[in-house]
């Protein structure tokens, strides 16, 4: 009896030995893959912030290189202080309106990123690291802006406009669509916009719509209605680069928002629309105005592809790779028609912004609820999740009501951003500071605004060679410049 009471002990004490250890390990190998899972996703976010945060490069080559040489510094200095400015109202309150709790209108907590929590929502990812990724979005809704307003607007009114975009405008409306509880992304079918063609491109496109409107057309534009036409870039070198850096940077933008880096596969399905949407988009651009003037056009290269980029940012998540071509094809129309047309009503937009960012991001809002292809649903920290249903647009056996919220969705921000855009721009107007003096117009806002130009042309770096003197040519040899200049004129000896 006594032997078997040790026995049966000794087997009760084994067991407590070896699954106490075994006990414990299972929660531990847990918190230690949850704490994997969430440094990889928040590298992840850090790399695409830094991704977009370059597009700020790209932007400022792209608009120094379709304005005047006499606008060039100010576009850059620009650029840099609409970036501190954003910013400084992100960090006070514009990312508490944007993503803070509060309710379908807007938040109200995190001002001044004060009782943040360690990680943003169910994402896993780090707060701080949420934040600067959703800076750099907020930056370039901002930059968008000043593409319609280039060469006429004065510089402090640009410091007024921007506080009022970025600190009020896109936070708020953003909230709406992406914000905890936002009123658009909670109704019985959801608005879907997953990386920004309506919150980041259509806001951004249309508030430059307004900017150009209240501030008039540039000192001697003609329309192409009263026998004109749009002034050519001064640069198309800087503006191509730009161009393709922004689109470098697109690819931040897109499947950084997946905020995931274990979603494999939505990433590279993600990356691949991308790239499909750019090449279709540019190439459609380019024929559609071939046709037209049988000239092959550097301009409209390089919006047709961000036009394909714009309107795929939406979608992307959710369409196939031939889904991805048609909508950027049809974004590469899109462009052109709405360049014609801010031409037509006389609106004078030297970078095109509108007819890429707003028309095209109308675009590729509502092509969801056409191209959808009902295989994924919201995007998950691992992954596509289902478990709430997929997207599924009319032409791939889906029914109408993803079409109807995406309409809804847009038709919403877009006139609630026109209206709100044109308060503020005669809001600024009434300043005094929203436009330039004729006289400052004139001698360009470089000069004017900055007190230097962009180039300081030199004969040596302006494409010019010292013309040889006789002597050395006959000589057969070159001695130097034996010449004289006078003016634009260079004698020769």
């Amino acid at each position: 009896m006594i032997g078997l009471t040790l026995v049966i002990g000794a087997i009760y004490g084994l067991a407590w030995f070896f699954s106490t250890p075994a006990g414990a390990v299972v929660p531990q190998q847990a918190i230690r893959t949850v704490a994997v899972v969430n440094s990889l996703n928040t590298a992840w976010v850090l790399v695409t912030a830094f991704l977009v945060f370059f597009m700020q490069a790209g932007f400022m080559m792209l608009e120094g290189g379709f304005a005047r040489e006499r606008e060039v510094s100010n576009i850059m200095i620009e650029c840099i202080v609409d970036t501190g400015i954003c910013g400084l109202t992100f960090y006070a309150f514009g990312f508490a309106f944007m993503f803070g709790p509060g309710n379908g209108w807007i938040g109200y907590h995190y001002f001044f990123l004060q009782g943040v929590p360690h990680t943003y929502g169910t994402t896993g990812v780090a707060f701080m690291a949420f934040w600067l990724f959703q800076f750099a979005f907020a930056d370039t809704a901002s930059t968008i802006v000043s593409g319609a307003m280039v060469g006429r607007t004065g510089f402090k009114g640009d410091l007024l406009y921007s506080l009022g975009v970025t600190g009020f405008i896109y936070p708020i409306f953003g909230h709406w669509a992406w914000g905890p509880n936002g009123w658009l992304s909670t109704m019985s079918t959801p608005f879907h916009d997953f990386a920004g063609s309506t919150v980041v491109h259509t806001i951004g496109g249309v508030l430059a719509l307004t900017g150009a409107i209240v501030l008039g057309p540039r000192l001697g534009r003609k329309f192409k209605r009263d026998g004109g036409g749009m002034p050519p870039g001064h640069n198309m070198t800087l503006a191509a680069l730009g161009g393709v850096i922004l689109w470098f940077g697109w690819y931040g933008f897109n499947p950084g928002s997946t905020l995931s880096a274990m979603d494999f596969e939505g990433i590279g399905r993600i990356a691949t629309n991308t790239t499909l949407a750019a090449c279709a988009g540019a190439m459609t651009a380019v024929a559609f105005v071939y046709f037209r003037t049988k000239k092959f056009d550097t301009g409209i290269s390089i919006n047709g592809l961000l036009a394909g980029l714009v309107a795929i940012t939406c979608p992307c998540y959710w369409v196939s790779p031939s889904g991805a071509l048609a909508i950027g094809a049809i974004a590469g129309l899109v462009v052109v028609v709405a360049v014609d047309l801010t031409e037509w009503i006389r609106v004078d937009d030297p970078c095109g912004a509108f007819a890429v960012h707003g028309a095209a991001g109308i675009w590729g809002t509502l092509s969801l609820g056409l191209f959808a292809v009902g295989n994924y649903g919201a995007a998950g920290a691992s992954g596509s999740d289902t478990s709430g249903g997929t997207v599924k647009g009319l032409l791939y056996g889906g029914n109408a009501d993803q079409l109807i919220a995406q309409i809804k969705g847009s038709a919403t921000i877009t006139l609630c951003t026109l209206a709100a855009g044109l308060l503020l721009m005669y809001a600024v107007k009434l300043t005094r500071t929203l436009r330039i003096s004729e006289a400052g117009e004139i001698e360009g806002l470089d000069i004017h605004e900055h007190g230097a130009p962009a180039y300081h042309p030199e004969p040596g770096y302006a494409g010019y060679s010292p013309v040889p003197s006789v002597k050395a040519i006959n000589g057969g040899g070159f001695r130097g410049p034996d010449f004289v200049t006078t003016g634009a004129t260079e004698q020769v000896e």
